[in-house]
């Protein structure tokens, strides 16, 4: 039996592996209007893969979070976003993003009270 630690990374993971490398999960690649760092994101497999590592991961914390404490992790969310599109294609500090969004999301993840 997996233990509700290793559950989050291994979904995610799994998220990460299925995704095609022409679309990451947050945004549609196809369309006409990306924007510098989306683009980059597209064209780029490591920074596809964190994205969709990312998205899956705060589409699973979402629902677990109370109310207040979702509410507060979507708002980290935007501005995380902002931050990100402020690294226009810049790959290494994309990268740097999204480490440092999963990790956030990651230590969300670990206070959530589990039952036991």
């Amino acid at each position: 039996m997996l233990k509700t630690r290793t559950v989050l990374p291994v979904i995610a993971l799994l998220a990460a592996m299925s995704a095609g490398a022409a679309h990451a999960a947050s945004f549609d690649c196809e369309s006409k209007e990306l924007k510098p760092d989306e683009k980059t994101i597209c064209d780029t497999r490591s920074l596809n893969d964190a994205d969709v590592k990312m998205a899956t991961t705060f589409d699973i914390l979402s629902p677990l979070l109370a109310m207040g404490a979702r509410g507060t992790m979507q708002e980290q969310q935007v501005k995380w976003l902002a931050e990100r599109q402020a690294c226009g294609a810049d790959a290494a500090c994309l990268m740097a993003a999204y480490d440092k969004r999963l990790k956030e999301l990651d230590e969300t993840f670990k206070i959530i009270n589990k039952p036991l």
